[in-house]
């Protein structure tokens, strides 16, 4: 039988102290009174889900335009919780970290997790090195890019780690590769109640698919004439979430994804993929940086590099691994990128002050 959301399941445990829904309700308003700020927003997440209504507003990252509210309900998140703990058979009793901002969507599903499966969860700050009891180990925990960079060697306390809401650098996959907890890189989006797909970065047993992201149970995958994503979840969504996200769709339950519709450039007649030849460029550029394009004569559009910072000394022999033309053909540099409310790089915004677009 499918648990309401209205149930606090009897295991769950916040910070080693169980709680019946009426209890969350007083510790929900002891956080907003009287919190540090992350545990304010734990608690109006509290208040937010334990309230009389079937959905909550949740608000975008920004990543890809303008932040928008979008009205979830609350039954689709039960739904995600449930999927996720079917794929990584999350048991009663077992130990969360959560270590993510309570304000997004891949927060808020740490907590329906534990509260829905009757996990035992564990609140830290959200920062980028999270100070945590390192004693004690946890069998599920979910990162961003760069908090999982800094933790790498602590992560054998750990026995499953997701990672998202940024690129997965190759550095990040070095410092991984030998160790012993399972970690996945997820996709998926607000629309989607978090993550939806995941791929392994490490632990890999030689098999293809590997390479490909893997849906979760109940979500099936095709494509539109634009070559993107295009997912059908009817126990997390009433609609087909159309994507902008164009892949190498394997099969309707895996992909490889390739970029977003509206960074590819056509230069030439050639397309080309900004993602992937940032993939290309990681190792080799220090600090954040990113591929776009600026309107040309000729091509009508060229590729071009912009880097954060005011070094534009650029060794050209970090090219050489692109194909022709793959090649920038201008760089530009600019000391601080302008980023969205969830702290990502902001690429059009980027472009704009720098007089671009």
């Amino acid at each position: 039988m499918t648990p309401k959301y209205t149930n606090v399941h009897s295991k769950f445990k916040l910070d080693n102290l169980s709680y019946t829904y009426e209890d969350l309700m007083e510790v929900a308003y002891s956080y907003v009174k009287e919190g540090l700020p992350y545990q304010q927003e734990l608690g109006d997440f509290l208040l937010d889900w334990l309230d009389d209504k079937d959905y909550i507003i949740v608000k975008t990252s920004g990543s890809t335009g303008k932040p928008k509210k979008l009205k979830i309900k609350k039954e689709a998140m039960v739904n995600s919780a449930i999927a996720t703990g079917d794929f990584f058979n999350l048991k009663p009793g077992n130990k969360l970290l959560q270590c993510l901002p309570s304000n997004f969507i891949a927060g808020k599903m740490m907590i329906v997790r534990a509260i829905i499966l009757g996990l035992e969860l564990d609140m830290v700050e959200p920062s980028v090195l999270p100070r945590i009891d390192y004693e004690k180990d946890y069998d599920f925990c979910a990162f961003t890019p760069m908090q999982l960079k800094s933790f790498a060697k602590y992560l054998k306390s750990i026995k499953t780690v997701i990672v998202g809401g940024g690129r997965v650098s190759n550095t990040i996959i070095d410092l991984i590769k030998d160790k012993k907890p399972h970690v996945y890189e997820t996709y998926g989006m607000t629309e989607t109640v978090s993550h939806i797909a995941v791929k392994k970065l490490n632990n890999f047993s030689g098999q293809e698919e590997e390479k490909y992201f893997t849906t979760l149970p109940g979500i099936k995958l095709s494509q539109d004439e634009r070559g993107c994503l295009i997912i059908e979840a009817p126990k997390l969504s009433d609609d087909k979430i159309v994507t902008n996200d164009i892949v190498d769709l394997k099969s309707d339950s895996s992909f490889k994804w390739l970029g977003r519709y509206d960074n590819v450039v056509n230069s030439g007649g050639i397309k080309l993929f900004p993602e992937q030849i940032e993939s290309k460029l990681q190792d080799k550029i220090e600090g954040e940086f990113f591929i776009a394009s600026k309107e040309d004569d000729t091509l009508g559009e060229k590729l071009i590099l912009i880097i954060e910072g005011n070094n534009n000394d650029i060794d050209n022999t970090i090219f050489d691994d692109l194909d022709k033309y793959e090649k920038p053909k201008e760089i530009y540099t600019t000391p601080k990128f302008k980023e969205t409310a969830s702290g990502k790089v902001h690429r059009r915004k980027t472009l704009e002050a720098l007089n671009l677009i």
